[in-house]
């Protein structure tokens, strides 16, 4: 695997993340610690999330369902954050933004679905129109 530094990743220098697509398949990938999920997406292109706004928590496109086990090691997530989970499809309990998921060790082996919609609002004006 490549990472966005270029270089590969190997299990014993990686992390394990599962991802669940929309239509129910799993595909796994070994990142690098540091990385975030939306980080990931964007270096496999067989991930399809969207991240709409890069990370800077204006949108909720990267929204995620993350596995029940591993959501409990997850910090809490911020009130920037909560906001914006606010505005995604699909909701749940273990709902969280992929930009704001970094893979460290303890999170080997995660498993995050992803949505099968996501709900894309941009307001005129905004920097992102």
């Amino acid at each position: 695997m490549v990472s966005p530094n270029n270089h590969y990743t190997t299990k014993s220098e990686g992390v394990t993340i599962n991802f669940i697509t929309p239509e129910g398949d799993k595909k796994t990938i070994i990142a690098n610690k540091g990385e975030s999920i939306m980080d990931i997406s964007h270096t496999h292109d067989d991930i399809e999330l969207e991240c709409a706004c890069e990370g800077s928590l204006a949108c909720s496109t990267c929204h995620v369902i993350v596995d029940p086990e591993y959501y409990k090691k997850l910090e809490e997530p911020t009130d920037e954050e909560n906001d914006m989970l606010d505005l995604a499809f699909g909701l749940t309990e273990t709902s969280r933004l992929g930009c704001q998921i970094v893979m460290e060790k303890d999170l080997d082996g995660i498993t995050v679905t992803i949505p099968s919609a996501t709900r894309n609002v941009q307001l005129k004006g905004s920097k992102l129109s």
